[in-house]
């Protein structure tokens, strides 16, 4: 008899929804990813079947647990990890530039989250295990490239105190970068798993197994999860969590890279999920190079923990309609908070956005901090989420200091961003377009707005090759001020580190002060 089949669709957390993490609470299934320079901190996810996933907020949703405000890009929060025990809910982290590893505790995933309990002995990526004897395990990433190694110790889980010596535990295949290591027990067997060979072409996820937690690990000769050295919409996958199911089956989240024709992608890491199967010598298997994953998949509905691999049929077909990645949808900021996919750079000043000022408006005050700046600017914006895609807004600017500015903008990090908006000069209202590429800024077009006018319909629209420009006075007839090349916002064009992906939103700035009054966005809508 064949079972029955569900067809899903790569990624399940489009756009930049990096280092995914997976725990399970009976039949409900919770997902973090990293978040770096945005804030709030670390999306939540709730799904009960694993390919539908909701937002049900964020665990570090305040200053307290997060100060990221002069946080350069990629820089913040790595790599969380979220696990379930004995009816609470733990995520520990790595504040990469400020408090460094740290975990925070809740009840109910939606929060509240309780303030940072730090841990020692630095790294990175660090991830959570409880054992059965009640031992819980700090296992963790140091050095640096062919250097990394994994360290694990033993913490008092009320305190974070170290109860043991942090000990080496595995070194990896050779690669540079082993990191995101997760340890698990399963079936009397401890599983050691991390990422190696850096979070690009060479990208895998490979696994180690042992009868002591602390090793020596037998290591399987090959990754478990890769798609290096071969041609395939999906590249850079690694950085794996595994999750079992309510009756046996076993799952893996990961990210990857959708790179289109010419080598470059601007929407970052996404989550993906794909059945796992395990093999006659016990190893779990996801894909190495063999095709299981993929942007459309098929696979059972049911897996078996000693099945002997991912049944693909035709028949007892169920199509899964995904709610994450709406391909379009408007916000219209007549609630009383801000929808779970808007995100802010960095922590927001205080006082620099209301959605009280003018009910059903979204108002921003601008910052001496621009969008080239390491600091805290005025910008709250979504997650690019697919290539073909447009944002727009009505903006108005009442503010009649010169060099008062806001518009909509589309970013990848201070050295590479594009914005349409509208600035005061000479106390007129001037609608321009910037292109701020490696660093550099210029100004592309500028154009004078008759008579005093301060409000203005605003667009970007994207494709595979460009970023068009857009500005109209009706919300009818569009007029393109400017074009900006995809590629260099995109973290292949980045010089160092460039984790993220490009996140779209609406701005205001200061040019070097604080304004005194708001710039107001009616609405932001986004299609795909």
């Amino acid at each position: 008899m064949k079972r029955s089949q569900i067809k899903y669709t790569n990624p399940v957390l489009p756009g930049f929804y990096p280092d995914p993490s997976i725990t399970r609470a009976g039949e409900d299934y919770y997902l973090v990813c990293s978040t770096f320079e945005y804030f709030p901190g670390v999306p939540l996810f709730h799904s009960r079947d694993l390919i539908h996933w909701k937002q049900i907020g964020h665990v570090l949703d305040r200053i307290s647990q997060l100060d990221i405000r002069n946080c350069g890009s990629s820089d913040g929060i790595y790599a969380p990890t979220i696990r379930y025990h004995d009816g609470m809910f733990y995520m520990i982290t790595t504040d990469v530039r400020g408090r460094g590893n740290f975990y925070v505790t809740a009840a109910d995933p939606a929060g509240p989250w309780s303030d940072p309990v730090s841990v020692p002995f630095g790294g990175i990526d660090p991830s959570l295990m409880f054992d059965e004897d009640g031992k819980v395990y700090v296992t963790a990433q140091q050095g640096a490239g062919y250097d990394s190694h994994i360290i694990q110790y033993e913490i008092d889980i009320a305190t974070g105190a170290a109860l043991t010596e942090p000990v080496v535990i595995w070194t990896g295949d050779g690669g540079p970068w082993l990191e995101g290591p997760h340890l698990y027990k399963i079936n009397g067997m401890y599983y050691i798993m991390a990422a190696s060979g850096g979070t690009a072409k060479e990208h895998r996820e490979i696994i180690g197994r042992s009868h002591s937690p602390y090793g020596p690990f037998e290591e399987l000769a090959e990754p478990i999860l890769t798609h290096r050295g071969i041609e395939h919409p999906i590249q850079y996958l690694g950085h794996a969590d595994l999750i079992e199911g309510p009756d046996g089956g076993w799952w893996a989240v990961f990210l990857g890279v959708r790179l289109g024709e010419d080598g470059y992608g601007v929407l970052g890491r996404e989550t993906y999920l794909a059945p796992v199967s395990w093999n006659e010598n016990g190893w779990p298997m996801i894909d190495n190079n063999d095709g299981t994953v993929g942007l459309e998949m098929c696979v059972s509905e049911r897996s078996d923990v000693q099945g002997k691999g991912t049944e693909r049929s035709d028949s007892s077909v169920k199509e899964a309609v995904q709610e994450t990645g709406h391909t379009s949808g408007r916000h219209e900021f007549d609630q009383s908070m801000l929808p779970y996919d808007l995100v802010f750079l960095r922590n927001p000043a205080e006082h620099s956005w209301s959605l009280e000022e003018r009910p059903g408006w979204l108002a921003l005050r601008g910052q001496p901090a621009g969008l080239s700046d390491a600091g805290q600017t005025a910008f709250i914006g979504r997650r690019q989420q697919q290539i073909n895609s447009e944002w727009s807004t009505l903006l108005e600017l009442e503010a009649q200091e010169d060099g008062a500015e806001a518009g909509l903008c589309v970013r990848m990090n201070e050295r590479a961003h594009y914005e349409v908006g509208m600035i005061r000069r000479d106390g007129l209202p001037l609608v321009f377009a910037r292109l701020t590429v490696q660093g550099q800024s210029q100004l592309a077009a500028e154009v004078p707005v008759s008579g005093s006018a301060g409000s203005v319909y605003l667009k970007i629209s994207a494709d595979h090759q460009e970023y068009c420009l857009l500005y109209s006075m009706d919300g009818e007839a569009w007029t393109r001020l400017a074009v900006g090349p995809a590629y260099e916002l995109s973290p292949q064009a980045a010089e160092g580190n460039a984790f993220t992906g490009v996140v779209v939103g609406i701005y205001a700035a200061g040019n070097g002060r604080e304004q005194t009054e708001f710039a107001y966005f009616d609405w932001f809508e986004w299609r795909a």
